[in-house]
């Protein structure tokens, strides 16, 4: 038996981008930024070093997230991994993403994408969102 599952939270490091499938289908690609430490050997103090992980997402989900997410919006996706492989330009290219099951937002209430002027908000608080499918 194969288990294909991951967890990751961090923030997207950009604005997310759809786009639609021929068949018409929603697509909303983004990437979350995620630290790992590690230990520096010559100074030995631990450092942050970030993992940037491309996830996507399908259908009516993309469309609904797409007017939610922006750079910065901090998450929580738990989904399948797979892996892609292309030719561009004679180069052999591939990667490996998130298909998104699974989205919690863990953006401050009321707050705007980081391109608009908003008033802090003191304390505020964390809000998880299930976005259904």
């Amino acid at each position: 038996m194969a288990i294909n599952t991951c967890t990751i939270s961090g923030n997207l490091t950009r604005d997310p981008e759809l786009r639609a499938t021929a068949s018409g289908t929603a697509v909303l690609g983004f990437s979350v930024a995620v630290n790992d430490r590690r230990k520096n050997q010559q100074t030995g103090v631990w450092e942050d070093h970030p993992n940037y992980i491309d996830c996507t997402v399908f259908g009516a989900r993309a469309e609904a997230l797409a007017n939610i997410l922006h750079k910065g919006s901090g998450v929580t996706v738990q989904g399948k991994l797979r892996w892609s492989e292309w030719e561009r330009e004679g180069q052999k290219r591939s990667k490996i993403e998130v298909v998104v099951d699974e989205i919690a937002l863990h953006d401050k209430k009321g707050a705007a994408p980081a391109d608009q002027a908003a008033a802090p908000e003191p304390e505020a608080e964390y809000l998880p969102y299930d976005i259904p499918f």
